[in-house]
């Protein structure tokens, strides 16, 4: 079972200041690399109606977790609280975010949502998308803040939101009709990672992560990469270092070897990286 009490309790529903999300931010900074736990994090980006998010609250409760995060939601009306039954406290105490970015700017992982599947336009930022019982597996023995998002109920994510996504998840549902409610959805979800065994591997900050991501843009410009292509590639590297559930050493061994290139690159062309990065 995942223990998320361990991890200080949301802010009541009220927008956050920029001081207090820097002192969320600060507190937790450390929390990945000394703490032996597995925090789950739900967070709804735009919900449209009360009584997905009063439902949501009811199933957080109903498999144990306890943290849920608003992106601009929909006012929370009667219909929510009547919808939440006994889980109100967990709804009460919901951190409302003006951004996706604010809302998981302390996460190890993002694994963000998608019930699309098979599509052209866009396809590659879709892909590849696992089943429930397979991020499990990927999150066992792992310690860190995963933060798992739900899109909207009528378009989901956006292209953009996906973007910032290190990690995928799709339900198995029939083609004819593939695309859940949204606290069902959420529920699937939570009965696959409610039984994960939290472990001692801590997982790279966002920071850390953002910082590589970064890194191998500049080393894609260095290295005169097509510039059709950057985009798409950084994002498939992107993917491929979210399977990886990268830790901090790893991260900064990767970054050691991107900024090698970056010096040998510019060491042949006679001139210094312009794009030299440093922590």
């Amino acid at each position: 079972m995942v223990y998320n009490q361990a991890w200080d309790a949301p802010k009541s529903i009220t927008e956050l200041s920029d001081s207090a999300m820097h002192d969320a931010h600060e507190n937790k900074k450390t929390d990945t690399a000394d703490r032996h736990d597995l925090h789950l994090r739900v967070v709804l980006n735009e919900p449209l109606y009360g009584g997905n998010i009063g439902s949501t609250a009811r199933v957080l409760k109903n498999f144990g977790f306890r943290d849920l995060v608003l992106v601009n939601p929909c006012p929370i009306d009667k219909e929510a609280w009547m919808m939440a039954q006994h889980a109100r406290d967990l709804l009460g105490n919901a951190r409302i975010c003006g951004s996706l970015q604010e809302a998981t700017i302390d996460s190890n992982l993002i694994i963000g949502t998608t019930g699309a599947r098979g599509e052209t336009t866009g396809r590659h930022l879709r892909i590849p998308a696992y089943p429930p019982e397979r991020i499990r597996e990927k999150l066992n023995y792992k310690s860190g803040c995963v933060s798992i998002v739900f899109g909207r109920e009528d378009h989901g994510l956006t292209n953009e939101e996906l973007m910032m996504c290190d990690l995928l998840v799709s339900i198995p549902t029939s083609d004819e009709y593939p695309i859940m409610n949204l606290s069902h959805a959420v529920s699937v979800v939570l009965y696959e990672l409610c039984d994960i065994v939290a472990g001692d591997v801590p997982l790279a900050n966002r920071r850390e992560l953002d910082l590589l991501y970064g890194h191998i843009e500049d080393v894609l410009c260095d290295l005169n990469y097509p510039v059709h292509k950057r985009h798409k590639t950084a994002l498939m590297l992107r993917r491929i270092f979210g399977r990886a559930e990268l830790t901090a050493r790893e991260v900064s061994t990767m970054r050691g070897i991107l900024r090698l290139t970056s010096y040998h690159v510019g060491s042949q062309s006679g001139e210094g990286s312009a794009n030299a990065r440093s922590d």
